[in-house]
């Protein structure tokens, strides 16, 4: 079908809407609310999924993998057989460092919660977090102005801190706090750093932290917390290789026999997000289903609109078949009138759709991110639900007897 016949058949369509405002109106308004809310629920659905993905590469690292207690969990059964897992401690870094070949950097943290004062202001519920003397090796730890902690300060266990921005920020007010004294749980510590500003996730910052060396740590918390593993590899193209050489390094170290199972948890980046896309894929995709069904409705309403049309033009229909119109020029013409009903509102209702997304990443702590081939997918179903729903109607048109119709409508 030549571009010319195409463009004649969607203006007759588009006069053929015209001249019937109200009524076009009402039906694309279905389409509207339909593709804007699909619009709107898959932009939220990216924008979480990102700000997540984001979060656990900034927590994690994209080339480095943690040793916790507990790893992922799959079932109650794996739950209740953690518990029994001894903590991770200096010596399982210690077994790592001297066992393991593969490994660029291997860094033991512990995090707990606690009181950070300045003068008169109190921040409680901060997240303290210790680290061993080779945390600068990891992209996770950064700073923004000053300086990191240097390893031998770690090392010898001095009272130096990093700030994260927002600790800096509320507690110092826009002054330096370079080299100034703060209290971590009634204890002084010299701010030697200000961390790069990580951002919010849904609306709870992620810039609240203060991170000091682990023996300091330990002097405020006792020894007996539980740590957690860092590991980089030498080479970050090999890290499924490094995880193999920390675990037979550890089940030496932990002296465990072939076939016990290992009684620490590794997991990636990569590993947390496909835990977080299992718990979330079934309830997205509920979401959408029941989003779904409003466009199938709409696909209806654009149907029986459709026959109504075809009901009141007989006599054009007739008409135009006297005059030789062939059965697949009037089932084109209603057809496209049908998909430029379809996509009209489909465009609207991804505009609403954008913009309703747009206010609610602003104004709302809720992330919001829209794609192109979320946009394109939105107006790509509009035209099928238009294609599809029109093609009963077109067909009726089509099989309309010419005389019958001329017939009928005098």
């Amino acid at each position: 079908m030549s571009p010319r016949i195409v463009s004649e058949m969607i203006l007759v369509a588009l006069s053929a809407i015209w001249a019937n405002k109200l009524r076009a109106f009402l039906t694309i308004l279905g389409n509207v609310v339909a593709i804007g809310s699909i619009m709107t629920l898959v932009s939220l659905i990216e924008g979480i999924n990102d700000e997540v993905a984001n979060v656990i590469v900034s927590e994690v690292g994209a080339d480095s993998f943690r040793i916790d207690r507990v790893g992922p969990l799959a079932s109650v059964l794996d739950e209740q057989k953690s518990r029994s897992n001894p903590r991770i401690t200096l010596d399982d870094q210690d077994a790592l460092q001297r066992l393991g070949v593969e490994f660029g950097a291997v860094m033991a943290e512990a995090n707990q919660r606690g009181e950070v004062r300045y003068r008169g202001e109190v921040l409680e519920s901060v997240s303290i977090q210790g680290v061993t003397s080779e945390f600068y090796r990891f992209s996770t730890f950064d700073s923004q102005y000053g300086r990191l902690m240097t390893p031998s300060e770690v090392t010898s266990r001095q009272n130096v801190a990093l700030l994260g921005s927002d600790t800096a920020d509320r507690l110092f007010a826009g002054a330096d706090p370079i080299d100034r004294n703060l209290k971590v749980e009634g204890v002084h510590f010299r701010v030697v750093g200000v961390s790069k500003s990580k951002g919010s996730m849904f609306g709870r910052s992620q810039d609240e932290f203060v991170v000091i060396p682990l023996g300091a740590f330990q002097r405020l918390f006792g020894n007996r917390t539980s740590l957690t593993l860092n590991v980089r590899p030498a080479d970050p193209t090999q890290i499924e290789r490094t995880m193999g050489e920390a675990a037979v390094a550890l089940r030496v170290e932990r002296r465990l026999r072939a076939r016990e199972d290992d009684n620490f948890g590794m997991f990636t980046a990569d590993t947390a997000l496909d835990i977080y896309n299992q718990a979330t894929t079934g309830i997205f995709a509920v979401l959408i289903g029941v989003v779904g069904l409003a466009l199938l409705v709409a696909g209806i309403v654009i149907m029986n609109i459709m026959l109504m049309a075809v009901s009141e033009r007989t006599r054009e229909i007739g008409l135009r078949k006297a005059l030789g119109a062939k059965r697949r020029d009037i089932m084109w013409q209603m057809m496209s009138e049908s998909v430029v009903l379809s996509l009209l509102g489909g465009l609207l209702g991804t505009l609403v759709g954008t913009i309703a997304a747009l206010a609610i990443d602003r104004y709302a702590p809720v992330p919001a991110s829209i794609h192109l081939w979320s946009v394109m997918l939105a107006i790509g179903m509009t035209a099928v639900v238009g294609l599809f729903f029109g093609l009963y109607p077109a067909s009726r048109a089509a099989g309309l007897d010419p005389i019958d119709a001329l017939g009928r409508s005098t």
